[in-house]
Formats: structure tokens, sequence, C-alpha cells
């Protein structure tokens, strides 16, 4: 099995008026619910809008990139799926939920995670 990044921009959802809020969380949830449910959930979430923190290689942090600035994350799942086309449909089941583009990434294996 394959997993897969389902992920969408920061910014993404903006378009959403908040009275549909509630109703986008509920579409949200049902689509994480059928994909327990289907054994293909691994985990996902929400990334809150803020500034990153940058730890390097010597261990220094300084503030990242505005999320205004640069495209980052605002939200992704991790599924775990036998192909790309089976990560597309269910992609296109949390656009749906979303009401936003996702994008689909395939993660590289590694025997020791």
């Amino acid at each position: 099995m394959k997993r897969y990044l389902i992920s969408f921009d920061d910014g993404s959802m903006d378009h959403i008026p908040a009275q549909d809020w509630p109703a986008v969380g509920e579409a949200a949830h049902a689509v994480v619910a059928e994909a327990k449910a289907a054994g293909v959930w691994i985990w996902g979430g929400g990334i809150e809008r803020q500034r990153a923190s940058i730890v390097g290689t010597d261990g220094t942090v300084t503030e990242g990139p505005e999320p205004e600035t640069k495209a980052v994350i605002g939200g992704f799942s991790i599924i775990e799926v036998a192909t790309h086309h089976e990560a597309l449909a269910w992609a296109a089941k949390v656009a749906a939920g979303c009401r936003c583009a996702q994008e689909v990434r395939e993660l590289i294996y590694d025997p020791e995670s």
C-alpha cells in the first residue's frame, strides 16, 4: 500500500462565508469518518494560521514565512491506498467537503518510519 498526502494551501477556504462553516465542518468530518471506516485514514487536520518557526541544522530558531507571503499548507490528510487513482478519488471527496481544491502527493516509503 502507498501513502498519500492530500493538502490545500492556507487561505484556500477564505471564500467560505462564516454562516457556512458548520456545514463545511460537518461535511469534512463525514469524509474523515468514511475514510476511517474504509481503513484508509492515517492522520490529518487543519493547520493554525500563524508564522512558522524554522529550526536550522545548528539548532538556531528563526521566525519563518508569513502565510500571506508564501504558500503554506492550511490542512492535510494522510491516507493509505493501493493506487494513485484511489488517492485521487479520496481527494475529490475531501475537496467537496472542504469546498476547495486539493493537492495529492505520494509519500516516499521509508521502512524505518
